[in-house]
């Protein structure tokens, strides 16, 4: 049995539109998943919808369930949250999340979706892709109890690992970010904020997530002799200068990346990629997350209110798209 749909499309930069596509009935080891929600990574997300894709970076940017290349057409996104309506007894009418584009229905192998803890409201559940990346990030960083620890950049990503790090013991920890309103956020996720200018120095580690040249320098600023930054941030097609003839060789600091596409080799062994997941999807359960969720639109909305995130006119950490309305689902 044939199914409808409708997709988000990125027809060229800076402009999409929504596609009807039709489905065919999950295969066996498949399931036909309805969508609930999915979330706008608003600084992958607007890149890709910027065209800021660099060439070089056309294959490891490749989400999953992508259709389409860069720089377009392309159909981009990687946080979905939905029922299963048919596939295996013991997954239909369960929620599940996937790492697949924006889009009202979908079938997808068995191995691609995770269940949703019944814990965790589906609402909150569009954060598992950005809290498995900050749970990689906390791998790759391996804080210790009693660190001076800074994340500096109070996007998604940055606002995610600051509320993963918080729950470690005898920790000084610090949300910095140039944007006052990001204190609201910090307090609810019960961490301290400082602006740069004003972050306490001497830190151990630090967690860079602005994607700004001066946050990466900053951030090695803050750092006490032979300390850490953990580079998250993704610049696309820009070029990064940094201060490295300075202090960095006398006072040995260390700059090291860290990347949601390979699991950390921090890891215990034996997890891989689905327990990441499931151990993103479990921590979720924690309510103080709701603070990342700052914006709701329903999906028809999508090709008008992309351009608005990727100006920045729109301020955002995840803006969530609903598709309980207009007769998707």
């Amino acid at each position: 049995m044939n199914h409808s749909a409708r997709a988000f499309w990125l027809r060229s930069p800076g402009h999409g539109e929504i596609r009807d596509v039709t489905l065919a009935g999950p295969a066996e080891g498949e399931v036909l998943v309805r969508t609930l929600y999915s979330g706008v990574s608003r600084g992958t997300e607007t890149l890709v919808f910027r065209g800021g894709v660099p060439e070089s970076q056309h294959a490891v940017m490749r989400a999953p369930f992508q259709e389409g290349d860069f720089p377009g057409p392309v159909k981009y996104g990687y946080l979905s949250v939905g029922v299963v309506e048919e596939g295996p007894r013991e997954l239909v009418g369960r929620t599940v999340f996937c790492l697949y584009p924006h889009q009202s229905r979908y079938v997808v192998p068995v191995s691609a979706v995770t269940l949703v803890p019944e814990r965790v409201p589906a609402e909150r559940a569009v954060l598992a892709g950005t809290v498995e990346t900050a749970v990689n990030a906390v791998w790759d960083a391996a804080p210790l109890i009693g660190d001076r620890i800074a994340v500096v950049g109070g996007g998604m990503v940055g606002c995610s690992v600051a509320a993963l790090l918080a729950r470690f013991p005898g920790v000084r920890l610090q949300l910095v970010d140039a944007d006052p309103d990001r204190a609201k956020t910090a307090e609810a996720l019960g961490v301290d904020f400082a602006a740069p200018g004003d972050a306490l120095g001497d830190c151990d580690l630090v967690v860079h997530a602005s994607a700004t040249e001066q946050g990466l320098t900053r951030s090695l600023e803050l750092l006490a002799a032979e300390g850490t930054v953990v580079e998250l941030s993704w610049y696309g097609d820009r070029r990064v200068a940094l201060p490295l003839g300075e202090a960095f060789h006398s006072r040995r600091l260390t700059l090291r990346s860290s990347q949601v596409g390979t699991v950390s080799p921090a890891a215990r062994a034996g997890r891989g990629y689905a327990e990441r997941m499931a151990l993103a999807l479990d921590l979720l359960a924690d309510p103080a997350l709701d603070a990342l969720i700052t914006g709701e639109s329903a999906f028809e909305e999508l090709p008008e209110l992309m351009p608005k995130l990727a100006a920045g006119e729109i301020p955002a950490l995840c803006h969530r798209i609903n598709y309980t309305g207009n007769g998707l689902t």
